[in-house]
């Protein structure tokens, strides 16, 4: 008779494979590496406590981790292999995979100031990496190697301490990350875009808000664009020194011709020259931004400054002239008849003062009131009746 379902014969061949089943569902979850928190969920998040005494990275994140964030530690150096079991004495060390799932890693304000060659070697996954707000000095040149799923890089607030030295470090650096999409640099005080960014074949987007930039030349322009079907990336510019000069004359032709590249281009304001301070950039007129005549290199800014603030006083000046003399001569039309009556008066006083002028002079000309000569001083005065 064969068994029913609810005799302890009918599982007998699947007992084992249950067994084997539960344990695996009952094993206990990697522990939390210590000053982390973790979250589970469908994706394992870390955060870990801020502090100063936390100095490098967690050596015992679980293997499973997808997520890590490590905020407000005092990490300052970044070895090579830092998350993979690099050693933090700086000796060499051959680091293997131990995270291979880990795809974003925060590492904001942990005052870290170097990033060695391959401080991110031994993550295969990493597609999103966060920098920003530290004070770097130092990055190697062989930083980002081996990020091959990396798509988004966030280095804002991490680059004005570093010094052109840096900047050329960073164009090293970005060269190998042929598949990078967002790309930030906002707050750097930037006085130009670091040329390897800007030939990202991949690069969405690139946010290059809050720095130092007086403008985009032609030939940063033009690495902009992409061959074949390839977009070109959006760029974000607001809150820059724009020089509305003759050297801004290409980069406001081509913000009107593709103005979806740059979504904040209506926030874009002028800094320099004075008349056209705080403008809108892309209200200007090419009239304003005139070259000098034979200027090879189009820096043309110092030859007409004049904006339209300028040129409307010069108007409001001279139609306040012009009914200042309207007044003028109104006055004068209303009060002909006063002024025809002194004219007169002024003719005639002049000709009475010119004729006792004239009366005088024949008076004074006439012979026979001339005045009698004076006698010799020896001679004898003799009266008319004397005989002698």
């Amino acid at each position: 008779m064969a068994p029913h379902a609810g005799q302890p014969g009918a599982w007998g061949p699947l007992l084992p494979g249950l067994l084997l089943l539960a344990a695996a569902l009952s094993r206990p979850a990697a522990p939390c590496p210590f000053q982390c928190y973790c979250f589970a969920g469908p994706k394992l998040l870390l955060r870990c406590a801020s502090g100063a005494e936390l100095r490098q990275p967690p050596r015992d994140v679980p293997p499973d981790a997808r997520n890590l964030t490590i905020v407000g530690a005092n990490l300052t150096v970044l070895r090579a292999a830092a998350f993979a079991g690099g050693d933090a004495d700086g000796e060499e060390k051959e680091a293997g995979v131990r995270l291979p799932l880990l795809t974003a890693l925060r590492l904001t304000q942990n005052n870290i100031e170097v990033v060695e060659d391959g401080a991110f070697d031994g993550l295969p996954s990493l597609a999103a990496l966060d920098l920003s707000q530290n004070p770097l000095r130092a990055l190697g040149g062989a930083a980002f190697r081996g990020l091959p799923a990396l798509r988004s890089l966030q280095l804002n607030q991490a680059l004005a301490q570093g010094g052109p030295a840096l900047l050329e470090k960073l164009d090293a650096a970005l060269a190998p990350l042929a598949d990078l999409r967002l790309l930030g640099l906002a707050g750097n005080a930037l006085s130009r875009l670091p040329p390897a960014a800007l030939h990202l074949p991949r690069l969405e987007q690139l946010d290059a808000r809050r720095n130092a930039l007086a403008g985009l030349g032609t030939d940063e322009l033009r690495a902009l664009e992409r061959d074949g079907d390839l977009p070109g990336p959006r760029l974000l510019l607001a809150d820059n020194p724009l020089r509305c000069g003759c050297s801004a004359r290409p980069l406001l032709a081509w913000m009107r011709n593709a103005t979806e590249r740059v979504p904040d281009a209506r926030r874009l304001r002028c800094a320099a020259p004075r008349p056209l301070h705080n403008r809108s950039f892309l209200d200007l007129d090419e009239a304003w931004l005139r070259c000098a005549d034979g200027d090879a290199d189009g820096r043309g800014e110092e030859v007409d400054l004049a904006g339209p603030e300028l040129e409307a006083s010069y108007v409001f000046f001279g139609l306040v002239l012009a009914l200042i003399g309207l007044i003028f001569l109104m006055v004068l039309y209303l009060n002909r008849r006063g002024i025809q009556r002194w004219m007169r008066n002024l003719r005639e006083a002049c000709r009475d003062q010119m004729e006792g002028y004239h009366y005088r002079y024949e008076q004074d000309a006439d012979p026979r009131r001339a005045p009698a000569p004076a006698a010799p001083a020896g001679s004898r005065a003799t009266s008319p009746g004397s005989g002698l």
